[in-house]
């Protein structure tokens, strides 16, 4: 079966394209697989027609946090962790003081981190809403943009 068939995407880039890429993977401890779907997926926010391209006012990419895009009226966001993974928020189950969230992140590809109730409430995190998990040595924590 042929590549494109199998999902699979080929296109040149310049020197210095592959030189960026290849230094935010780098950076970010991410494959270039990785980074290219995220930025694919990403675009879904766009392709509404109310919605107009961003300008460079408007999103601001976080040199801190690879792939996550914050306002400009907001401080960005700085975590020392480099491995942040996106996903959609698949499970909550709330205690009295702690909250367990499941996060899908690829196809059956599912983390489950155990965060204070007062957090969840704060990052509205609720079934099919998008999240991250920012993972540091032995924990993982959940974040929103």
């Amino acid at each position: 079966m042929p590549r494109k068939e199998q999902g699979w995407v080929t296109f040149q880039t310049s020197e210095e394209e592959r030189k960026i890429l290849e230094e935010f993977c780098n950076q970010s401890q991410r494959t270039k697989t990785e980074i290219l779907r995220e930025l694919v997926r990403g675009l879904n926010k766009y392709s509404s027609p109310a919605v107009a391209s961003p300008t460079q006012q408007d999103v601001i990419p976080n040199a801190y946090t690879p792939g996550i895009e914050i306002s400009s009226s907001k401080k960005p966001l700085k975590v020392s962790s480099r491995n942040i993974l996106k996903g959609v928020v698949k499970k909550v189950v709330t205690g009295a003081v702690n909250t367990e969230v499941t996060l899908e992140i690829v196809h059956k590809v599912e983390l489950t981190s155990m965060i204070t109730r007062v957090s969840a409430e704060e990052l509205d995190l609720t079934e099919g809403t998008e999240a991250y998990a920012v993972i540091k040595s032995n924990d993982i924590v959940i974040a929103r943009e």
